[in-house]
């Protein structure tokens, strides 16, 4: 393969709804550039795209895969996606590296749940899109009902570039009113034929095209000056107005497509050279907020958009070079790490078929394999350069779960295979949970966690089990008490002897310290001597006062009781959870001279602070999240019943671009599975995004049942 400059390479990432066609197309555009000889179906299990065994399954993308064509002395990059917004990990990595999407709406759907998903993601990351209507082909079509649902959905910023002749089984003829060409396809390989747009279609012609006209004037003054002045625009000007227009969002052109019998995709990617954004035209944006163009004259520096692992390979890296130029052989440093690596080979991917080049120029996209350190969202660069891009932003997660293996010796294994299933895909996250004891999984959704289990059952050969994660609940106490507590053992020789006396009180910010306490009917006024303040890493304080006087205990034997104390509130008195902003006043107690030691003393403070803890109006706190959804309005009513029903306080509604957004708080307690909850009550139409709010009390009902769960536990045990 040759080396294309930077003017010459298009990165197009493929959008839609799952069954619109994006893996067809894909095929279709690289047997246009001759990369394949032969074109694939998903029926059939041989594209080059949807390559895996758990893809052929599902008949559907689950990963985003690099390929790539040669057409008309251009480049494409081309991102193919997953249509289901589970796997949307892939679509915001493939928007960190792409200047364009093509959105793919179904003929016979119209705009569907992913459309306008996608087309949000889209917006928010400002890449222009261009659709195309495909399986126009197909007996079930219907051109009218799909305009009208995307003029529905997109408002006045689409414009027809193109209309069908005669959609349906024979469909072979569309109309370009942006050519004011009839092209006519003769074969399914894309042979097509150009004539002059018969009489009968003429006006609706000229119509369309005006109403492209003077869209494209309107992203331009000197455009508009030149419609005034004509009354109308040359077709370069006509393209120059929407490559404007497509830039801000404000145009989505459409075109006609039969994607499987090749018609209309030469004509898609000829708009894409001529009206879509180079790489060149672009800036890129580091992580100190700096604006960088891709330069073929600057800097080398790369970014790792994707990494992959392939058996017999090991970890496939895949990158944009952003500035300057890659050869074979290069060596680069990760400014971040300072680690270096150097390019042993650089392939232009298509799926797994992949061929060697030894260099590619600022804007391509490419991959490599056996980089020792770099990992998806980092930055390899010329010594001479500092460039850090900002990493992809993905999504936080909206389902987790705790997952386990069935066989405790798979364990490690487990946690080796988890950890690379979040290299390959970041929206999955792993966490061991020290508090909760379990391993928890985190991800776009149910779906996606279900597909991870698959492959972990499957292809790692391990059975595991996925169930309701723990909840991390808080303990702490609403009023000052008092306990003291005696530990004491003999058994031959030396023996154990510690006492300790303490007073607990709740720990308020701003709040000033007492000394003065009336506990159980009796007053105590206390000396502080000492103060000792900790953040504690679960959230919340600990403030422990040393009162202690006349000696009655050591003060060597501080440290010991403090320790008691700590590991009592990392397995708090009333369900094992954390315990949190608490005071405790250590102010009296009694020592032996021979048997008293550290160990006496940080048991006998552990048993007096459980017993202060639980007459000091103890309290169990919860994790609320602050949840925000869009969703559609004639859904409204079920959603809101639905929050209801989970404890949910609703704080706002407001409108958003013909979507409802509701904003409530929700326990974590009641989220378990929720988006899948979300998406049969919406048809899947409404999404959702959650983030930790803060804790709030548990309602005393709630409380009820934890404690005794939590007694029901300790007895089994």
């Amino acid at each position: 393969m040759k080396t294309y400059n930077t003017q010459n390479v298009r990165n197009v990432v493929l959008l839609g709804s799952s069954k619109s066609g994006k893996t067809t197309l894909a095929e279709t555009m690289m047997y246009e550039g001759k990369v394949i000889e032969r074109r694939g179906s998903v029926e059939a299990k041989n594209t080059i795209s949807d390559n895996t065994e758990i893809e052929q399954i599902y008949q559907r993308s689950i990963y985003s895969t690099l390929l790539y064509t040669e057409f008309l002395n251009t480049k494409f990059n081309i991102i193919d996606t997953p249509g289901s917004d589970d796997f949307v990990g892939g679509v915001f990595s493939a928007f960190s590296v792409a200047e364009i999407g093509i959105m793919l709406v179904n003929a016979t759907q119209g705009v569907e749940v992913g459309t306008e998903i996608f087309a949000r993601y889209a917006l928010s990351h400002k890449k222009p899109l261009i659709i195309g209507v495909n399986q126009l082909d197909h007996e079930k079509q219907d051109w009218h009902a799909t305009i009208d649902s995307l003029r529905q959905a997109f408002g006045n910023k689409i414009v027809q570039v193109q209309f069908p002749v005669n959609p349906g089984p024979s469909f072979d003829t569309f109309i370009d009113v942006l050519k004011m060409k009839m092209y006519h396809f003769t074969d399914e390989n894309g042979t097509r034929e150009e004539h002059p747009i018969p009489e009968e279609y003429m006006e609706e012609a000229k119509e369309l095209q005006q109403q492209l006209i003077e869209m494209a004037a309107e992203n331009d003054e000197t455009l508009m000056e030149t419609f005034f002045d004509k009354g109308s625009l040359t077709e370069d000007e006509i393209r120059a107005g929407m490559n404007i227009g497509m830039k801000k969002g404000d145009i989505l052109p459409i075109f006609c497509l039969s994607a499987k019998k090749d018609i209309g995709v030469k004509r898609i990617m000829e708009f894409t050279i001529n009206a879509a954004p180079s790489p060149g035209q672009v800036e890129n944006e580091l992580v100190d907020s700096t604006m960088v163009k891709v330069d073929p004259n600057g800097p080398t520096a790369i970014f790792i958009y994707k990494t992959a692992q392939e058996q017999h390979i090991g970890d496939v890296s895949y990158f944009k070079v952003m500035s300057g130029k890659l050869t074979e052989g290069m060596d680069l440093v990760n400014p971040q790490t300072g680690a270096k690596e150097r390019i042993a080979a650089i392939y232009a991917a298509a799926g797994k078929k992949r061929e060697k080049v030894s260099e590619i120029m600022a804007g391509d996209i490419a991959c490599t394999v056996k980089l020792k350190s770099v990992k998806t969202g980092q930055t390899l660069c010329a010594p001479n350069c500092e460039y850090v891009f900002k990493p992809t932003q993905f999504p936080a997660p909206k389902f987790r779960t705790a997952i386990k293996a069935k066989e405790e010796k798979d364990d490690e294994k487990l946690g080796e295979i988890l950890n690379k299933a979040a290299a390959e895909d970041p929206t999955i996250i792993v966490e061991y949970s020290k508090e909760l004891k379990q391993t928890i999984l985190s991800g776009q959704g149910e779906h996606q966690i279900n597909i991870l289990k698959w492959v972990i059952n499957n292809e790692n050969k391990m059975e595991v089990e996925l169930f309701a994660p723990k909840i991390p609940y808080r303990e702490t106490i609403t009023k000052a008490a008092r306990a003291d507590y005696r530990h004491k053992k003999q058994s031959g020789g030396a023996g154990q002897f510690g006492e300790v006396h303490l007073i607990v009180e709740p720990y308020v910010e701003g709040a000033p310290q007492n000394n003065k306490f009336k506990v159980d009917g009796s007053e105590y006024t206390l000396n502080i001597k000492g103060k000792e303040e900790y953040d504690l890493e679960w959230g919340g304080k600990l403030e422990y006062y040393n009162c202690i006087v006349g000696g009655a205990i050591d003060a060597r034997f501080m440290p010991a009781i403090l320790k008691g104390i700590m590991e009592k509130m990392t397995e708090g008195p009333l369900t094992g959870s954390y315990a949190r902003d608490i005071r405790v006043y250590v102010y009296d107690g009694k020592m032996h001279p021979v048997d008293s030691n550290e160990l006496a003393f940080k048991l006998a403070a552990r048993n007096a602070f459980k017993e202060a803890f639980k007459k000091a109006g103890p309290k169990i706190m919860e994790p609320i999240y602050n949840i925000e959804i869009l969703v559609p309005s004639d859904c409204m009513g079920d959603v809101m019943s639905d929050l209801q029903n989970r404890r949910a306080m609703i704080e706002g509604m407001s409108s958003d671009k013909g979507f409802e957004v509701l904003k409530a708080r929700v326990p974590l307690a009641e989220l378990y599975k929720y988006s899948t909850t979300l998406s049969s009550l919406t048809s899947g139409r409404a999404t959702f995004t959650m983030s930790f709010a803060d804790y709030q009390q548990v309602p005393a009902e709630v409380q009820e049942k934890l404690l005794k769960a939590y007694e029901a536990e300790e007895k089994d045990e």
